[in-house]
């Protein structure tokens, strides 16, 4: 597509390459932290976790690269759904890092997660606190002139319990968003323990977080007082078009497996795929990705020209996405038919794979609050 340039074009097909001939044999779903810390090491040595941090620290572009992120993750979820969430999680678990933190706090954290030896995590999520972050209640006080006592607990965290760091939320002044602020807690913080795991129907480690008096240094926060609602948002700005791409990697899974079936399926004394009904069904899925793509790129483009925000545009390539991906991997189920629900299909695997990616980083029913809004304010504009 014309939103590409030479580099990205070369970075995909060479991680392609790669991906298929070393992510299979990482990954193992009854041991998904076993799995998840191989996936990372080696993505880590062969270098691909350098497009999660800048080059100032280690990284392979200068600033983001948002195109560069989305094809990482379409190539990687087209082959292992959780060799895209190790991945997503380096970048996203560092992103307020890369954008908001300190030269210091850039040379402690950025180079170990580039290089793989170092797993990062983003805590955000609370009980009565997802879509509304607003709401949270975990809190951070001053403990002297240069520390802060951390209470609270944060759930639906992603790489809980296997994390080296977490970037964490927290209030730190008045009600609403203005009140919040971010700081890095390392996982061996003192009163920072793991309440529960939480097991999903796509096995990916997940925890809820407990502190208690965990005393972080002043010198971790990231931002100024009060700045971690812009933070959040402004990584989210980044890396929710990149969860589109997730999707679409999914789904393009799923159009293959579905074409191949189709194809090789013998039925009535012909294949399955020369029935008109599953040519019409293979149409739709394919208009479906080339529609998501589209959306996720232009989002991606947009934001490496250098718009300072996507709001709108990034809220529209993830609903896009995560919802055609849904109806594209659901026919391919039926394409298969009863094999489409047996365990080690790889179309099950996608089934329930793509499911979380319609609620996290903002469920659709966000996305299209973000959107409304976002019309509304420039026609008022």
């Amino acid at each position: 597509m014309a939103f590409f340039d030479d580099h990205h074009r070369k970075l995909s097909a060479e991680l392609s390459q790669w991906a298929v001939a070393n992510v299979p044999a990482l990954v193992d779903h009854h041991d998904v932290d076993s799995s998840c810390r191989r996936l990372v090491r080696a993505m880590g040595d062969a270098g691909w976790l350098r497009v999660a941090v800048p080059a100032s620290h280690g990284g392979l572009y200068p600033s983001f690269d948002v195109r560069a992120l989305c094809l990482v993750r379409e190539t990687l979820a087209y082959v292992s759904g959780l060799a895209d969430f190790s991945f997503a999680m380096q970048g996203l678990g560092t992103g307020p890092i890369s954008l908001f933190g300190s030269d210091e706090t850039k040379a402690r954290y950025l180079p170990r997660v580039a290089r793989g030896e170092s797993i990062a995590a983003f805590a955000l999520s609370e009980t009565d606190a997802g879509s509304d972050v607003a709401a949270m209640t975990t809190s951070a006080v001053p403990d002297g002139n240069d520390h802060v006592r951390i209470n609270g607990a944060k759930t639906w965290i992603s790489n809980g319990g296997i994390a080296d760091h977490y970037v964490v939320f927290v209030r730190t002044g008045e009600a609403g968003s203005r009140g919040i602020s971010a700081f890095v807690v390392d996982a061996d913080t003192p009163g920072l323990t793991i309440a529960e795991r939480i097991d999903v129907i796509a096995p990916h480690p997940l925890a809820t977080l407990k502190f208690e008096d965990c005393r972080v240094p002043l010198a971790n926060r990231i931002g100024k007082d009060g700045e971690g609602f812009k933070v959040a948002m402004a990584t989210l700005d980044v890396f929710r078009s990149t969860v589109g791409a997730a999707a679409l990697g999914l789904g393009r899974r799923a159009l293959d497996e579905a074409i191949h079936r189709s194809a090789t399926r013998k039925m009535f004394g012909h294949t399955l795929g020369d029935l008109q009904l599953t040519q019409a069904g293979l149409a739709d899925m394919a208009t479906d990705i080339d529609a998501s793509a589209l959306l996720i790129y232009r989002s991606a483009w947009t934001k490496d020209q250098g718009a300072p925000r996507i709001t709108r545009e990034a809220a529209m390539a993830k609903m896009y996405a995560t919802e055609a991906a849904q109806r594209v991997i659901d026919r391919a189920v039926q394409v298969f038919g009863g094999m489409g629900v047996q365990s080690g299909v790889k179309v099950e695997e996608l089934y329930r794979e793509i499911r979380a990616l319609r609620i996290y980083e903002g469920a659709t029913e966000v996305q299209k609050v973000i959107i409304g809004r976002d019309l509304i304010k420039s026609a008022q504009a």
